[in-house]
């Protein structure tokens, strides 16, 4: 799958801190990485609605942790995913009386459109559920010889040739540390992914949590040769996991994407990758996992169930500055739950002209505290109203006339602006 063309990053004196970030699992600040490499796994769109506000603010913060992670030093490795076939977006499809697979397309093509004019660093790894069919039926196969995974009878009319092979799902007893990933007790964990895409009560399964790793072919559907599993198509929490162990190796530092992943999404893509691991990575997946917050709208969380989106193509679309755009998803912190209003993007826009207007000139205050306090804003946990602060204070002074002027300090400035908080100025 291709990505989008990533953005010039300029380079700055000195070098950044070491990042720390709120480990979800924990709750406790941790490295993000130890270096001398880092690898990070975000996961993808389902491309039928893109590009929503809500994914434009969950893409932008871990592009603030790749910056902040080149910004030290460290040899970045991204990789992400588009799950280009999934019920909803067969669902959505069919609702609008298309193909699946030119919806698939067209809605990727959009969200890397959106992510390119957002100043996106695009993933150095970026696949699709339709690319890894393969790989993902012999990590499948993988968890059923180890007993990890079983088959599930199915109903009449599905199964194609071969419907005595049934369904495979996980077996969430054969991996101990199921459940350290969100620390939820099992009444909750069995309602969140009932309301989150699972399936608790699929008569055959052997625990009301057990995922389902193959879907066997079913009229109508799309549908794959999967070897010794039969005809069917991923599940999608181990499309996940088979992508970022290939792409990352395991353990991996950073697993992320919004809160409302972390389970069952990233509890089960998590305990996938321990069971597949191999000799000293067996029983590891992600090192830590980071959350982004929910963007609602209307009094509601954005999303597409509710058609409460607000669409960055669409802001594009009606003239509105990419940055602009940007700059009103930095002004909130990314673990924080926020509600998007016009005033956003008013606050975005007069930013982005006030300190378009400081840097304009050939001199102004001392650019370095400036720098290091962006630089140690975002090493504490991506604090991204922090570093715009920063930024404003330094504008404010530049744009009154402070009698000592630092040659090149607009120069640096923006380079910083650029490099670190992905603004283009």
């Amino acid at each position: 799958m291709l990505t989008w063309p990533a953005p010039q990053i300029p380079v700055l004196p000195g070098r950044g801190d070491s990042v720390h970030v709120y480990d979800s699992s924990t709750g406790r600040l941790v490295v993000a990485a130890p270096g001398p490499r880092a690898t990070l796994y975000v996961c993808g769109i389902t491309p039928y609605d893109a590009t929503h506000l809500g994914h434009a603010a969950t893409y932008v913060a871990f592009d603030l942790l790749g910056r902040a992670w080149r910004d030290a030093g460290l040899a970045v490795t991204y990789a992400s995913n588009v799950t280009d076939v999934d019920d909803p977006l067969l669902e959505r499809a069919t609702s609008l009386g298309i193909d699946w697979r030119d919806l698939a397309v067209d809605q990727t093509a959009l969200f890397a459109e959106d992510m390119a004019a957002l100043g996106v660093v695009p993933p150095d790894v970026y696949l699709g559920a339709v690319e890894t069919v393969e790989p993902v039926a012999r990590a499948v196969e993988a968890l059923i010889d180890q007993g990890a995974a079983y088959r599930v009878p199915l109903e009449p009319g599905a199964g194609g040739t071969s419907p005595e092979l049934g369904d495979v799902y996980a077996d969430v007893t054969a991996d101990p540390s199921f459940g350290t990933v969100a620390h939820h007790d099992d009444a909750t964990m069995v309602d969140l992914f009932r309301e989150r895409g699972g399936d608790p009560d699929r008569p055959g399964k052997h625990h009301a949590l057990d995922p389902l790793l193959w879907r066997r072919e079913r009229i109508g559907e799309p549908t794959w040769d999967g070897g010794s599993l039969g005809t069917g198509r991923p599940g999608w929490h181990i499309e996940c996991a088979v992508i970022a162990r290939g792409a990352l190796g395991l353990p991996f530092d950073v697993q992320g994407g919004g809160s409302d992943l972390q389970f069952p999404h990233h509890e089960m893509s998590t305990s996938h990758a321990r069971l597949l691991g191999d000799g000293d990575t067996h029983g590891v997946g992600a090192t830590t996992h980071v959350h982004a917050g929910l963007v609602a709208y209307e009094g509601e969380k954005m999303s597409k169930s509710r058609g409460n989106l607000v669409f960055v193509s669409r802001l594009r679309a009606d003239g509105v500055e990419p940055m602009a755009i940007r700059l009103a998803l930095l002004a909130h912190h990314y673990r924080s739950d926020w509600e998007w209003t016009d005033a956003d993007l008013t606050g975005g826009a007069r930013r982005f002209e006030t300190w378009r207007s400081a840097v304009s000139g050939n001199g102004g205050p001392d650019a370095m505290p400036t720098l290091a306090a962006i630089r140690a804003a975002l090493a504490n946990d991506l604090d991204a109203p922090a570093a715009l602060a920063a930024v404003d204070a330094w504008a404010e002074r530049s744009l009154a006339g402070e009698s000592e002027a630092f040659v090149g300090a607009p120069g640096v400035v923006a380079r910083a602006v650029n490099a670190l908080l992905g603004v283009r100025l």
